[in-house]
């Protein structure tokens, strides 16, 4: 699906990168649920459906290639709609550098990812809070620890990925940029799909040119982009616009 990113890009951004933007998360799916916003993410969650159709995916990580692109709200909102239609799905907070799901959900972020990837009896269902959406399940990213790509990489991780696969119908994984540190490249093997958020007017092109090389490098299944925020005109009518492989 990235063969003709050059030329979509190109006509998404903007020459000139725009300043950082604070990050403001809404959950639309659960407060506007009849928003026009809300609507778009079930066009993404259909198109993510038409992937799992022949791929069988279950476990899909959230990235992008720069921080501030929506990575976040993307993976929280396309979880409570895949929830909302009788799954069990866990979300994973696997950015244990800038966690941000534990403060979004308000929950303790004393243990979590990093305890369990540490831990040498590791009980994953003691750090798994059931949140308010039934259905859908929160594994926050515990508490920092000095590496993070180490710990993604190990032994432990590919245990307690065959622990999630048994436990829940869909695992949705929010993972760090690709560009700053080499985590969303270490999952992308252990994942069954990565699904690629890019904000228009603060990502740019060169940049996310060097983060599809990234995964291509380490052949990632990249089932889809998202062009995040992208206002609307009459040949793209949504805020969001998603592009899938067929």
């Amino acid at each position: 699906m990235f063969d003709n990113f050059p030329q979509v890009l190109n006509n998404l951004f903007n020459k000139k990168k725009t300043e950082p933007r604070n990050t403001a998360y809404e959950i639309v799916t659960m407060t506007r649920p009849q928003s026009f916003i809300a609507e778009e993410y079930r066009t993404l969650r259909t198109n993510i459906q038409f992937s799992m159709v022949d791929k069988k995916l279950k476990t899909l990580q959230f990235t992008s290639s720069g921080p501030n692109e929506g990575k976040t709200t993307t993976a929280i909102n396309v979880a409570v709609l895949f929830a909302s239609q009788g799954k069990k799905v866990l979300l994973v907070d696997a950015d244990m550098r800038r966690p941000s799901l534990h403060s979004i959900f308000q929950v303790s972020n004393q243990k979590g990812l990093s305890t369990i990837l540490t831990d040498e009896r590791p009980n994953p269902a003691s750090v798994i809070y059931p949140l308010e959406h039934q259905r859908l399940f929160l594994m926050t990213s515990g508490i920092q620890p000095p590496n993070p790509s180490e710990l993604l990489a190990s032994k432990q991780m590919n245990i307690l990925m065959q622990y999630f696969k048994e436990h829940y119908d869909l695992i949705i994984f929010d993972l760090p940029p690709i560009l700053p540190v080499t985590d969303a490249q270490i999952m992308a093997s252990k994942v069954d799909g990565t699904i690629f958020v890019i904000r228009h007017d603060s990502a740019h092109l060169n940049e996310v040119l060097q983060a599809k090389e990234m995964l291509q490098r380490v052949h990632a299944n990249v089932v889809g982009a998202v062009f995040n925020d992208k206002p609307r005109n009459k040949k793209m009518s949504g805020t969001y616009y998603s592009q899938t492989e067929n």
